[in-house]
């Protein structure tokens, strides 16, 4: 799990993973909770970590994310590097936005690349790049923001009037239309909930959950937009709006909402995907003390907001008899050009007015039905973005990054950044191939590892545990992943490094890559403390061909 806010810039921290970090948020844990974050100062969290290594061969890393564009992080990277091989330190795990992208930046930024790589020769320390950041591809799609993995939107009812193509609700859905005015018109609530002056208000819950439910009718892969307004007074809990289907979550949204904050507007959008009713809850769960009022809620079906235009993702626009319409002839070419360009390439908002189908047709006179299919992106928590698995240009895109990247770094291992892929075998790309998530994954990852093979012949290759341990996240149920990631790890050939990093299931997830022969490299990531090092080390006792800790 890594943090997805604040990518860019930062101070170089310790992270509850403890490593050294330019990321100055944390997301949400795996059930969607915030994890904890831990604060060291770089000297001395080296030396309590070096101190709780046993003396033996193996590497000590740490790992760094950071704009190596800005001169001042590239002079106090190289203090760290100072320090981190006075402690004893081996390797370094570097990572950057801008890696991403290397063909557009200034020259100054290789620059600071050889700087870099000369006083990692001169400290023998050695750097590995990370690269094919899959799960969380904003930086990758702000060369293509078409390229983000989507949701299938199917049939969705459209009315010519007077030239456009507008949404017909199909069925109508709606909330109470009184909102919170009236609690008795939602399906249900809890107590710790109660109706004043036209909202619902929360107020010092002590622990229990506080939710107003409304149970509605929904048409399969359609997309829905929901907003409500919130207040809150010393909330320090955040509040959130939930779409439930058949026990599995259908939208991971997180509203940034302050502990006191006057009214405030929120957006939520959801795919129906393949279920026909929904729980809509609008709640806090396990709120401590202080105020909250919820107010407006309201819900609407959607066309084409952040419509996904690439050969994977195809636009088919019928009349209700089933004849297919042509664009630029029977309709105005679509796309919307705010999807994945707010407010620059590769950032995607959760809502803005979507673009409207204009008919060139005079023969589709005024009421007449078509009906629209399409893909939209989907995006996690502050908008992170998974790119498609399948997409010959996602193939090409993930070429160009580790071309320029072994041309820029000319290093002897590579770490690939596949973990917590939370969107996944959605598009017509990647169902064409007839594979269920964890086989697809698989293919991905072994095509990534033989690219890398092929550029940098002899080298390493590391990759993150999560997305290929059935202990972990490779399994069925996986966010808004469609299909079972059971079988994932098929793609790890026996030479690639795996690095587990999950504290709580280290046990587990240390047998099962031993069992598949890989070699390991402990990462401490939730543990807070860095002397819990020792624990993982316990742990590793019986397995062989473990390299290393970070």
């Amino acid at each position: 799990m890594r943090p997805f806010a604040a990518k860019r810039f930062g101070q170089m921290t310790f992270d509850s993973k403890s490593h050294l970090s330019g990321r100055d948020g944390c997301g949400p844990g795996l059930e969607g909770t915030p994890r904890r974050r831990c604060r060291l100062a770089g000297p001395l969290g080296l030396l309590i970590l070096l101190l709780a290594l046993p003396c033996s061969a193996l590497e000590r890393w740490f790992y760094v994310s950071q704009n190596l564009a800005v001169n001042e992080n590239v002079t106090n990277l190289l203090n760290l590097m100072q320090l981190a091989s006075q402690a004893g330190y081996t390797h370094m795990l570097l990572s950057d936005s801008k890696f991403s992208h290397l063909s557009i930046e200034p020259a100054s930024y290789s620059q600071n690349i050889n700087t870099i790589k000369q006083a990692a020769t001169n400290l023998n320390l050695e750097i590995v790049p990370a690269v094919f950041s899959i799960g969380y591809a904003n930086d990758l799609l702000f060369n293509n923001p078409n390229l983000i993995e989507g949701q299938p939107v199917t049939n969705t009812l459209l009315v010519v009037s007077n030239g456009v193509a507008v949404i017909q609700p199909d069925p109508p859905v709606a909330l109470p239309a009184a909102g919170f005015t009236n609690l008795s018109a939602w399906t249900w609530h809890d107590t710790t909930v109660v109706a004043t002056n036209g909202t619902a208000l929360v107020q010092n819950p002590n622990g229990a959950n506080a939710r107003v439910v409304k149970q509605l009718t929904v048409s399969p892969f359609r997309d829905y937009h929901i907003t409500v307004q919130i207040q809150t007074a010393n909330f320090p809990v955040t509040p959130n709006v939930e779409v439930l289907a058949n026990g599995q979550s259908l939208n991971y949204t997180t509203l940034s909402v302050q502990p006191t904050q006057g009214w405030t507007a929120y957006d939520v959008v959801f795919n129906s995907q393949s279920n026909t009713v929904v729980d809509v809850y609008f709640g806090v769960w396990g709120g401590t003390t202080g105020s909250l009022w919820w107010a407006n809620p309201t819900i609407e079906e959607v066309a084409f907001l952040n419509l996904i235009r690439r050969p994977g993702a195809p636009l088919n626009i019928q009349t209700e008899a089933g004849v297919t319409l042509t664009e630029d002839t029977d309709f105005a070419a679509l796309t919307d050009p705010l999807m994945g360009n707010v407010p620059y390439a590769g950032n995607y908002d959760i809502y803005h007015t979507p673009p409207q189908l204009r008919v060139l047709n005079t023969s589709l006179t005024n009421g007449t039905r078509l009906r629209a299919s399409w893909y939209h992106a989907v995006t996690v928590y502050s908008g992170q973005a998974a790119l498609c698995l399948s997409e010959p240009a996602s193939q090409a895109l993930l070429i160009s990054q580790a071309q320029q990247m072994v041309a820029a770094w000319g290093t002897r291992a590579y770490f690939m950044s596949h973990d917590e892929i939370r969107v996944m075998n959605w598009c017509a790309a990647c169902q064409a191939r007839h594979l269920d998530a964890g086989p697809l994954l698989a293919s991905n990852v072994q095509w990534c590892a033989n690219l890398l093979r092929q550029l940098n012949p002899g080298g390493r290759i590391y990759v993150w545990s999560d997305m290929f341990d059935p202990n972990h996240n490779a399994h069925a149920n996986y966010y808004l992943v469609n299909g079972d990631l059971t079988g994932s790890w098929r793609g790890l050939d026996s030479d690639i490094i795996v690095v587990p990093w999950d504290y709580d299931i280290r046990a587990a997830s240390l047998k099962f890559f031993a069992g598949l022969g890989n070699r390991q490299l402990i990462a401490g990531y939730y543990d807070a403390d860095p002397t819990l090092v020792t624990n993982w080390l316990n742990a590793a006792t019986p397995y062989p061909w473990i390299t290393g800790v970070m």
